[in-house]
């Protein structure tokens, strides 16, 4: 055989071989559209926005492996609005995704969507993740369940837990993190150090109405009612246009069975901060304790003209609806549910 017959035989295996290699090496993965690439901000926004068809659209960004960490964690903060059999899927498979800040953005959306001893299932392996946010992550929303629902992940929980308020302990310059620490703390029933830590909160940050709130919950949990009442009450003298305080006194009056005055405290909160639907949606919730069930159903009525996208307003008016027998209503309200996602279960389960 000729030298230039060897060469192009040479070459010719060679372009074989490379061509094989580039077959078996290739990433299969089908690029997305430049109808998907584009319309990722359309479909945050409808999701946000409660539009007809927020559910699928919010799936398919999800589906898509080009998204950068930050974009994929945003379709997170939407997910929990949209529950449904594929919503889970795709949160659990991002449990194991590359960037800490998805794998964190995974953990708060399930632990919007499933109830306590389902979610430890899913949850508790990454109390065993390389990073350490993503551990503590897995801390706050395992938090206040109990040993049942925990189960098997209660040792390396305790053992996380430890380590989670060891470490916000030596953030002694960051008020921040100790109010978080002060929270992990009244978790464990560990006053003394929850005392410590609210102290050093309103040390660094003295008007942070979060840290006072605090400091009302820990003495209550001591037995102190009337201390509690005095901190809250002077406060409330300082800032009577607070809504957060408003609020505060609301929730305390609750818990000592006041709920008439409750409601009070709960409807100036809300006229002094007429935009923010959890103020009303605890407002409507007091209502309906009280058998004001007509205002109650008023007030999540506006939540959703304001929030439509709001799936735990929409499910309490269900409730209420369902309560007061007029069905007509119900089926208008999961009509429109099932438009933005015909997966939600509360869709599948019908009247």
């Amino acid at each position: 055989m000729s030298k230039q017959r060897q060469y192009t035989l040479i070459s010719l295996t060679l372009l074989v071989i490379l061509g094989l290699g580039g077959y078996f090496w290739r990433d299969d993965s089908p690029a997305p559209t430049p109808a998907l690439k584009h319309s990722y901000a359309k479909a945050v926004a409808m999701a946000h926005n409660g539009q007809p068809g927020a559910a699928r659209v919010l799936y398919q960004q999800l589906g898509r492996n080009d998204l950068s960490a930050i974009r994929r964690a945003g379709l997170y903060a939407e997910l929990p609005n949209y529950p449904s059999p594929l919503a889970l899927k795709l949160a659990t498979r991002d449990l194991q995704h590359d960037d800490p800040l998805v794998r964190r953005a995974a953990i708060a959306s399930i632990q919007a969507m499933l109830p306590g001893a389902q979610r430890s299932l899913v949850l508790g392996p990454l109390l065993d993740d390389e990073d350490q946010s993503v551990r503590f992550a897995v801390v706050d929303a395992l938090l206040g369940l109990g040993p049942d629902e925990i189960g098997l992940y209660f040792g390396p929980l305790q053992h996380t837990l430890e380590q989670y308020q060891h470490t916000l302990a030596q953030r002694t310059d960051d008020a921040p993190a100790q109010l978080h620490l002060a929270q992990l703390y009244l978790h464990e029933d560990n006053f003394p150090k929850a005392a410590a830590a609210l102290d050093k909160t309103l040390q660094l940050d003295p008007g942070n109405l979060q840290a006072l709130a605090g400091q009302v919950q820990l003495l209550e949990r001591q037995g102190h009612t009337e201390a509690s009442r005095q901190v809250l009450a002077s406060a409330l003298q300082q800032q009577p246009d607070s809504a957060f305080l408003q609020h505060e006194l609301g929730l305390w009056l609750l818990r000592h069975g006041q709920d008439e005055y409750a409601l009070l405290a709960f409807a100036r909160a809300l006229e002094l901060e007429p935009d923010n639907n959890d103020y009303r949606y605890t407002l409507a919730t007091s209502l309906h304790q009280l058998d004001q069930v007509g205002p109650a159903q008023k007030q999540l009525e506006t939540v959703l003209s304001r929030d439509p996208a709001n799936r735990k307003a929409r499910v309490l008016l269900i409730e209420y609806w369902k309560e007061t027998g007029q069905l007509q209503n119900v089926q208008i309200l999961l009509a429109q549910l099932e438009q933005l996602n015909p997966d939600d279960p509360l869709v599948q389960q019908g009247l």
